[in-house]
């Protein structure tokens, strides 16, 4: 039970800042990368928070799931938090930078690496290295995004289905519920990225004529993005842990992965519900900024 608790938990990074598929959205939507990464940030903690009241009320239904542990004195809890104390404050200076708009989210990632004083000449060709592959990464999405966008602009795909969708006579929250279906299929076969480039420049449109917010909305979508990394048969994340614990079958682990999955999809309620859980971070940011 505890790989499979890894698989699910290993989902958490599509949401949680820094999140690079958070970053793919902003640039095939053209939104705010800060706005999207501070909104990711509260319904990562509620996702976590999910997990965590899930995993207590297994092993109190079946204590078998997860045997006792001695007691940690609270003064070793508290000392033991200095070797975390670089995480956190490095946290801090990239959540506050955006935050605050001090600083882009590229200033912040360069202000939090020279922050942690471990930055020598061989990280530093490393960091560069792995930059330069990211750039040439990022550039070539942004190329094909370009290149498929002016097509199906040339065929008035997204107008048509924008229309089409805003003339169902449905509330727009059914429309919402099938699109949100309709990933849960297409994860099972597709990966995330994928998904993302194949038909956000059909959906989105479509969704904003019906008046959702497109940083609520790139939360939901990432947030379905983390269900797929689980969902057989292409659940990535289940083959990693396959992969790591190759005594553990796979079926096995596809198999205690489905409570983890029920706590997703009661996630994603709660966000559809409570838009204003994702849209109140970046709301602050705004005011912040503009006041």
């Amino acid at each position: 039970d505890e790989r499979r608790e890894r698989a699910a938990g290993g989902t958490l990074a599509s949401l949680i800042p820094p999140s690079a598929i958070l970053v793919i959205y902003a640039i095939i939507v053209e939104e705010s990368v800060g706005a999207l990464l501070l909104a990711g940030f509260i319904p990562g903690a509620l996702s976590a928070v999910i997990y965590a009241m899930l995993i207590i009320f297994r092993c109190k239904l079946n204590p078998a799931l997860g045997a006792p542990v001695s007691a940690v004195p609270f003064a070793e809890k508290v000392r033991s938090l200095g070797g975390a104390s670089g995480i956190f404050f490095v946290i801090v200076i990239i959540l506050g930078g955006i935050y605050t708009g001090w600083m882009t989210p590229t200033e912040v990632g360069g202000v939090a690496a020279f922050a942690k004083r471990n930055m020598g000449l061989s990280n530093l060709r490393e960091s560069l290295m792995e930059t330069a592959k990211l750039t040439v990464f990022i550039f070539t999405i942004i190329w094909s995004i370009l290149i498929y966008v002016r097509f199906l602009g040339f065929s008035g795909l997204p107008e048509a289905f924008a229309n089409f969708v805003v003339g169902l006579d449905v509330p727009p929250i059914v429309v919402m519920i099938l699109i949100l279906l309709a990933y849960v299929v297409l994860g099972m076969f597709m990966d995330g990225i994928g998904m993302l480039l194949l038909t956000l420049p059909v959906v989105y449109p479509a969704v904003t004529a019906l008046g959702y917010d497109p940083v609520w909305f790139g939360i939901i979508i990432v947030k379905m993005v983390e269900v797929c990394l689980v969902t057989p048969p292409i659940g990535l994340n289940c083959f990693v842990v396959n992969g790591v614990r190759p005594d553990i079958p796979l079926e096995d682990v596809f198999k205690g992965i489905w409570p983890f999955f029920v706590a997703d999809i009661i996630t994603v309620a709660v966000l559809v519900a409570f838009p204003g859980i994702v849209l109140f971070l970046p709301r602050l940011m705004i005011q912040n900024i503009t006041g």
